[in-house]
């Protein structure tokens, strides 16, 4: 399985959207938005389950 993780500071906009679109295709991706309620635990889970990561700062 090719599934990417993509971390974002902050929600995304539409040209943050549109970028993440265009580099996925049809692969399947998931977003995490962090925040002050977020688990830092499923966030290492999260990271060891995905192929690929990429942090949007």
């Amino acid at each position: 399985m090719n599934n990417t993780l993509h971390i974002l500071k902050t929600q995304p906009d539409d040209t943050t959207m549109s970028l993440i679109t265009a580099f996925e295709g049809n692969k399947e991706a998931t977003l995490l938005t962090l925040d002050d309620s977020t688990d830092y635990e499923k966030l290492i889970d999260l990271i060891f389950e995905h192929d690929q990561v990429i942090s949007w700062w």
